[in-house]
């Protein structure tokens, strides 16, 4: 079964009755690993129970392929159900997971952790095909879900946060759901038991914009035509575990933000940076770029990232040459226009 974007959060919270396994794939591992766990709790309280959580990878079942039918249909020797968890899961072990999904053994529920699958992926199909499990695609959070998540971990610790607040967060934080969380627990923890709300000022002192600092490197350097700068950028992206698709869409964040202000500066308005939500230590590279750039060639370069992200998901080009490729040719034409 294929879940529909808006039914994967209440799922998650409650899986439909006849439901016995989930798998989870995307771009977004922080939101995988997130969404897995969830899903387990709602069947064993306590993952650290050995009893009832069994976790293996991809590779083991390579090796004893024998062992998920076994795990999936064993009995928690002190009662109640169990969760079986498996990570590293790819096309490799379709067949397996297709054979187990047509006859299920046992009452486990099976929670399956996968990277990026293609559309005709054969691990997919078997999930999507089956009507006891679900394929639930995680990719990183746009401004709406960074936006919901902000005000729920504020809400569930009792704070009230400034709509500027969120704003400056909802800019700054990382693609990355599980880098997003950890961002956000910090600035509750510096707020304390402070009860005024979460101000604007408060985000700048914790976050600054440390939690995009090499994708935002990585989109400064490209839109103003920074060889070197780019090549830096992606190799510390790379090192951090950021995915080209994270990159891409930041790429167009920031691509996106120039086209408003070349439009704006055509019209004959003059936008501030800073009410784009361009940190004030970007402000006057923003503006040397914006000289560099008119509204029609940023159009193009953001169909050129647009294009590379369809790329890196739906054909068998790795997607992080299809990233590099991309933000090499606003390079170039930022190089062209100095």
């Amino acid at each position: 079964m294929k879940l529909q974007p808006r039914e994967v959060e209440a799922f998650v919270r409650k899986p439909r009755p006849g439901i016995r396994a989930a798998l989870l794939f995307g771009s977004d591992a922080g939101l995988i690993r997130e969404r897995a766990k969830a899903l387990a709790k709602t069947v064993v309280d306590d993952l650290s129970d050995p009893f009832r959580v069994s976790t293996l990878t991809g590779a083991q079942l390579q090796d004893d392929p024998a062992r998920l039918a076994d795990e999936v249909g064993a009995m928690a020797l002190t009662g109640g159900r169990r969760v079986v968890m498996v990570s590293g899961a790819g096309d490799r072990n379709a067949k397996l997971f297709e054979g187990l999904l047509d006859a299920m053994p046992g009452e486990s529920f099976l929670v399956v952790e996968a990277g990026e699958l293609a559309g005709r992926s054969s691990l997919r199909a078997a999930f999507e095909a089956a009507e006891n499990a679900v394929a639930i695609g995680c990719y990183a959070d746009d401004q709406r879900s960074l936006h919901g998540l902000i005000e729920q971990m504020a809400e569930e610790a009792g704070k009230r946060i400034a709509p500027d607040a969120v704003a400056y967060l909802a800019d700054n934080l990382g693609a990355d759901r599980m880098i997003s969380r950890s961002e956000i627990a910090k600035l509750l923890l510096y707020k304390g038991d402070d009860p005024s709300p979460i101000s604007l000022a408060d985000c700048e002192a914790v976050v600054g914009d440390n939690a995009t600092l090499f994708l935002d490197d990585a989109a400064f350097a490209a839109f103003g035509g920074d060889f070197a700068g780019l090549t830096d950028a992606l190799t510390r992206c790379e090192g951090a575990g950021e995915s080209p698709v994270a990159i891409l869409r930041v790429a167009q964040k920031h691509g996106q933000k120039l086209h408003l202000a070349a439009a704006g500066r055509e019209a004959g308005n003059r936008i501030d940076p800073q009410r784009l939500g361009v940190h004030w230590t970007r402000k006057d590279g923003f503006e040397r770029q914006l000289r560099q750039w008119s509204s029609d060639r940023l159009m193009r370069a953001l169909e050129i990232l647009t294009e590379a992200e369809l790329t890196a998901k739906s054909t068998g080009m790795p997607a992080a040459a299809a990233c590099g490729d991309a933000l090499l040719r606003i390079a170039r034409a930022a190089r062209v226009a100095r």
